[in-house]
C-alpha cells in the first residue's frame, strides 16, 4: 500500500526537525516502512496496517506541536513510550524517563519507579517516600531534566535541609558555598549524569538549575519550575509548609526522604510523614511509598538496609 500525507499550513521544519531530526526519530519506530519527505509531503509504503499507525501517530504529533512552541525528539519519545494526547501516561519496563550523557535510556527499574513516573504526569506535587538506594531522587531528578529539555519547564530547582548527618558544616574550609557544596554533591552526581558537564555549567551559572540549602526558599514564588525537595525526613513541619507554599503557575514539587533517616536532633520533630498526613486527600497529590524490595543500588545495600530496621525493631 501507498499513502502521502499532506502538512496543512504548516512549515515542514516545524513537525520535522533541523535536518529531519524529529521526523528520522519518529521513523524509527517504523522500520518496516518505506518513508520518503520531500516539502510539505510524507510518501509511505508498506503494510496497510502500519500506515495507518503511522498516520494516527503523526496525527498526535503535529495535535501536539499545535499545543506547544516546538517539538522535540522528547515529543516523539512521548507517544510511543510515555505520555499520549490525552495526557495520560502509557508506561512499560522499557518506558525511557531521560536519555544519559552516554546515550543510554534512564528508566524506571521496577513497578514502584513507574509508579512515581505515572504520578508525575497525573499531580502536580509528589511525595516519595522510602528506604536509601531506592531510587526516589534519582527518578525525580530524571523527570525534572525531561522536562527541561522538553521545555515544559523553565527552570530546575533542588533543594535539601542543611542538617548534617554526624559531621558539623563549620568545621568544613571555605565559604558558605564550599562548605555545601559537598554536602548537595549527590544531586550534582545525578544531574552529571543526565547534563554534559559544560550544559550543566551554563544552566548552574545562568540559574536554569539552581541547587540550595531549603532556607534559600523563603519568600520565593517558584513558577514553571520542576521543584525537588531531598531528604525531606529532615525537615520540620513549618519548614515543609514553607517549601509547599512556594509552588506556582504551572510548577511540579516532587518531596523525597527516608523517615527512617532523621538527622534532627530530635527525630520526632520531622515534619515528613506529618504533612503527608495532613494533604494525602487533597486531588492534585500523589504519595508512592517505596520499600526495601525496591531497592536498587548494589545487592547488599537491600540487607544492609533490612539489618538495621531488624535492630531498630529490637530497640523499642
Amino acid at each position: 500500500m501507498k499513502k502521502t500525507i499532506t502538512l496543512q499550513a504548516m512549515d515542514p521544519i516545524e513537525i520535522f526537525g533541523a535536518g529531519n531530526k524529529i521526523l528520522d526519530a519518529f521513523c524509527g519506530y517504523f522500520p518496516d516502512l518505506k518513508v520518503a519527505a520531500r516539502g510539505d509531503e510524507i510518501h509511505l509504503e508498506g503494510d496497510e496496517s502500519r500506515i495507518q499507525e503511522f498516520n494516527q501517530r503523526f496525527s498526535e504529533l503535529v495535535q501536539r506541536r499545535h499545543r506547544k512552541m516546538n517539538l522535540t525528539v522528547f515529543d516523539v519519545e512521548d507517544l510511543f513510550d510515555g505520555t499520549g494526547q490525552d495526557g495520560t501516561i502509557r508506561l512499560s519496563p522499557e518506558s525511557t524517563i531521560v536519555h544519559g550523557t552516554d546515550g543510554k535510556p534512564i528508566k524506571a527499574r521496577n513497578k514502584t519507579q513507574q509508579e512515581m513516573v505515572k504520578a508525575y504526569f497525573e499531580n502536580d506535587l509528589i511525595f516519595a517516600v522510602g528506604p536509601a538506594g531506592t531510587g526516589k531522587t534519582y527518578v525525580a531528578i530524571a523527570l525534572a531534566v525531561r522536562a527541561l529539555k522538553n521545555r515544559e519547564i523553565k527552570r530546575i530547582i533542588l533543594t535539601r535541609p542543611a542538617v548534617e548527618a554526624g559531621e558539623r558544616l563549620g568545621f568544613l574550609p571555605g565559604d558558605l558555598k564550599d562548605k555545601l557544596d559537598p554536602y548537595l554533591q549527590p544531586l550534582y552526581d545525578a544531574l552529571g549524569d543526565m547534563i554534559p558537564t559544560k550544559k550543566l555549567q551554563e544552566f548552574i551559572s545562568d540559574g536554569t538549575i539552581q541547587i540550595a540549602p531549603l532556607a534559600y526558599m523563603r519568600g520565593r514564588t517558584l513558577d514553571r519550575a520542576c521543584v525537588i525537595l531531598d531528604e525531606a525526613q529532615n525537615t520540620n513541619i513549618a519548614q515543609l509548609k514553607m517549601f509547599l507554599t512556594r509552588m506556582g503557575v504551572n510548577a511540579k514539587f516532587i518531596v523525597t526522604g527516608d523517615a527512617s533517616q532523621v538527622d534532627l536532633p530530635r527525630k520526632e520533630d520531622s515534619g515528613l510523614l506529618k504533612g503527608i498526613s495532613l494533604v494525602k486527600n487533597i486531588k492534585g497529590i500523589s504519595t508512592i511509598e517505596f520499600t526495601n524490595e525496591d531497592i536498587v543500588r548494589h545487592p547488599l545495600v537491600s540487607k544492609i538496609v533490612k539489618a538495621f530496621d531488624r535492630k531498630d525493631e529490637s530497640v523499642q
